[in-house]
């Protein structure tokens, strides 16, 4: 079957023309030899000279060489040509099971480290990041049908309720004041998947210029002051007075609010967040540590995706988009962002690079 798929294909047929004009070269050589050859005998012997045998050798010689170089190119253009159909069968097979089973089947690899052998671990390295993909996007999916089902449930059940009651302005008021706060709650879901996938195209950049990273810092500690009195924690800042960096204020401040705000509602109750700013070399470093339980190591390449959140039930404030946003504007900004142990705790740094450009 295979050698049938040999003969047929087009490298065969390539192969089959490389040989053609391989073998018009060698002809030529060998008329050029053949004449040649005759031309100096008959200059050292004369045309008086029985040569017939001699012409007889030569050509038997010619013909056997000419026929042992048409079997070994034929030879050999079936074997390469074989090799290279097997291999391109084992990746029309893998995908003809990719297409009816999933993504789980992998194109074998032969162990030669030859180009087939690379391009099929290309291939299978393109499929787990698939795999990855499409899981990470069943998952985003679920969460956001079970982070909808919730405010909307809870909407239908008000809604369903006034239907079957009298109406009286007091009750009717709180319900609807309720009604609007999950329909914001709702949207602002959706206007901060839009404001990630913004960024994530980097269509933000317009707005990058040069800034002082400890002023932004001081600003979110000072928004957030009052919310960490509110559960006895102390909110500091310290480090350098000025670093400068280069990006979009807006997006900057965001997600250090987002990084603050996670540390007071997660950090220990009556303890203390330290946000630091500080430079590094030619760069810029800033830190938001807190006291508290911190994120386990084995979810902390976790927690930056879209919706993921460490409370699987997620019946607590929060959509799991916060971090996410963090992570979309670090990368924005070339920035690179790191979970560290603060021994209790977290601490969260973004390093920012000596030129932080779109």
């Amino acid at each position: 079957m295979l050698l049938v798929k040999t003969l047929r294909s087009s490298t065969f047929r390539l192969a089959l023309i490389a040989i053609a004009a391989f073998g018009v070269i060698v002809a030529a050589i060998m008329a050029y030899v053949y004449f040649g050859t005759l031309a100096y005998v008959e200059s050292r012997l004369g045309t008086s000279g029985d040569h017939d045998g001699f012409t007889g050798m030569i050509e038997l010689a010619m013909a056997a060489v000419a026929a042992l170089l048409l079997v070994l190119a034929g030879l050999a253009a079936v074997l390469v040509t074989r090799r290279t159909v097997g291999r391109i069968e084992e990746i029309n097979a893998t995908s003809r099971a990719i297409m009816l089973a999933g993504l789980d089947q992998r194109i074998p690899l032969r162990g030669s480290n030859d180009e087939w052998d690379r391009v099929a671990e290309n291939l299978n390295q393109m499929l787990d990041r698939i795999e990855t993909l499409m899981g990470e996007v069943k998952q985003v999916s679920d969460n956001v049908a079970h982070d909808l089902r919730t405010p909307l449930t809870r909407m239908r059940g008000r809604l369903e309720k006034a239907y079957h009651h009298e109406r009286n302005s007091e009750t009717d008021a709180a319900l609807i004041g309720d009604t609007i706060a999950d329909l914001d709650a709702v949207l602002g879901m959706f206007a901060s998947i839009t404001r990630i996938s913004e960024i994530e195209t980097r269509a933000r950049t317009g707005a990058f210029r040069t800034l002082d990273l400890s002023e932004i810092a001081a600003e979110v500690v000072e928004l957030y002051d009052a919310a960490a009195e509110q559960i006895a924690t102390r909110l500091s800042l310290d480090g350098d007075r000025e670093v400068a960096i280069t990006g979009d204020r807006d997006l900057l401040f965001d997600a250090i609010a987002n990084l603050v705000d996670n540390a007071i509602k997660h950090g220990r109750k009556g303890g203390q967040v330290i946000v630091s700013c500080r430079r590094a070399g030619d760069g810029a470093v800033i830190s938001i540590a807190d006291d508290g339980p911190g994120i386990p190591a084995e979810q902390r390449e976790h927690v930056f995706k879209r919706f993921y959140r460490l409370e699987q039930s997620r019946y607590t404030p929060g959509n799991g988009l916060g971090l996410s946003l963090v992570a979309a504007v670090a990368r924005l900004h070339g920035a690179e962002i790191a979970l560290r142990d603060n021994v209790p705790g977290l601490k969260v740094e973004l390093s920012f690079p000596p030129t932080s450009t779109p």
